[in-house]
């Protein structure tokens, strides 16, 4: 207990909110670095998966090799594209492992939602006329959305929890505060920038949530 009233102590104290090394700033760097990678993710994901869910064919190989791509550690990944060219353009080795890392949920949940579409209903579409880019966005991707939006907040949460590896590359984010604390031999520290990466997991996972609750009646749900 004195460990977490010593973290509550440090949290509270305003000197710790202000500044560069601030827990402000900090907050902003992490939220920043999320935002970045999310956007990289979806832009790259969910197109593959969509097309690859509309047309029905190599779906599982890439949903297999994305599914590996989660037995390779976040950081191992960051420490090779630090010591290989790319290690010398600032944070873009901790952008890309942290894209690598978030791309699987999106593809895995994005694919799945696709193929889970009834057939009658393609069928339907395309027997009314609809082309196949028609179908594809008036048809199947609303009612995969459910599981296109679990998708992109599972990979969200987890790469709020994920982006504090930004650190150990010299980049800004809470994970910073996490390091100083090991640095200084300051548990309360160490306990408080885990609780607050903790407490934006929660948050963002509550906005999510949300998001798809005031979604669209084709868009709600929770997939799996």
């Amino acid at each position: 207990m004195t460990t977490l009233a010593d973290a509550w102590s440090w949290l509270t104290t305003s000197a710790h909110w202000s500044g560069e090394n601030g827990i402000g700033h900090r907050l902003a760097e992490h939220l920043f670095l999320t935002v970045v990678c999310l956007a990289v993710s979806c832009a790259i994901a969910l197109p593959v998966a969509l097309v690859l869910g509309h047309l029905g064919k190599g779906g599982a190989l890439a949903v297999n090799l994305s599914n590996v791509g989660r037995a390779v550690p976040t950081f191992a990944v960051l420490v090779l594209l630090l010591l290989s060219p790319i290690g010398s353009y600032g944070q873009w080795p901790t952008i890309i492992a942290l894209v690598l890392f978030a791309m699987p949920p999106l593809l895995t949940n994005a694919y799945v939602g696709m193929r889970g579409v009834d057939p009658d209903v393609v069928r339907a579409a395309r027997g009314m006329g609809m082309t196949g880019r028609q179908t594809l966005t008036l048809v199947e991707v609303p009612l995969a959305l459910p599981l296109i939006l679990t998708g992109v907040r599972i990979a969200a949460v987890q790469l709020v929890a994920t982006a504090t590896v930004a650190a150990l590359a010299g980049g800004g984010g809470l994970g910073r505060i996490i390091t100083a604390g090991f640095n200084l031999a300051s548990t309360p520290q160490v306990v408080a920038g885990a609780c607050l990466v903790a407490v934006l997991a929660l948050l963002v996972e509550g906005v999510f949530e949300g998001v798809q609750r005031l979604a669209p009646a084709g868009g709600r749900g929770s997939g799996p």
